[in-house]
């Protein structure tokens, strides 16, 4: 049976939970109170944690509802409970958002050029970290490879794994902001 220890889940989950959230919001800031008001929602229901399920799992159902909720405030804040789309004329058919929607394919040459120069910032960033935490960064955020992976080549925790993840990250991001924001 699970116990849970609040006093590591900043610790232990807060860059998941992060991760997870920023995924399906797309917004840091909103990314961020997400996650902080499902750690403040877990602590208060922390009596009613049952341990059936794993602290993780536990915190990233709680979290979820805390998404759901996010997304019926932003709808309910544009006056709508649902997001529809409808058809211009009576007369079309077909699925209307697909035809119309911006072909991902269809770059022009200043969208090529955007990309590139931001590929060339974040590998110029990436040199700039430690070599061990640009190491791991690329592998787990560009290459996608498993957390257990990663740690069994570097011989580290998945904890330690995580630590390593948001430096890398704030360096980042705050290299990002210096050459490729300003």
């Amino acid at each position: 049976m699970e116990t849970l220890n609040p006093e590591k889940w900043i610790d232990n989950y807060a860059d998941y939970l992060y991760n997870y959230t920023i995924v399906r919001v797309n917004d840091h800031i909103a990314a961020q109170e997400i996650v902080s008001e499902t750690l403040l929602s877990a602590w208060r229901a922390r009596r009613n944690y049952k341990g059936k399920a794993a602290e993780r799992t536990w915190l990233t159902a709680i979290l979820k509802r805390k998404i759901i909720d996010y997304y019926r405030k932003v709808n309910s804040a544009k006056g709508q409970a649902e997001v529809s789309m409808s058809y211009p004329s009576p007369e079309m058919e077909g699925d209307w958002i697909e035809e119309n929607i911006a072909d991902s394919q269809n770059r022009n040459a200043e969208d090529i050029l955007e990309n590139e120069e931001l590929r060339l910032a974040i590998l110029k960033c990436l040199k700039q970290l430690p070599k061990k935490q640009a190491e791991i960064f690329r592998m787990k955020t560009i290459e996608g490879i498993d957390t257990k992976t990663i740690c069994k080549e570097h011989q580290i925790t998945p904890s330690n794994l995580w630590v390593i993840i948001h430096r890398a990250r704030k360096s980042m991001s705050a290299c990002l902001e210096k050459t490729w924001f300003n």
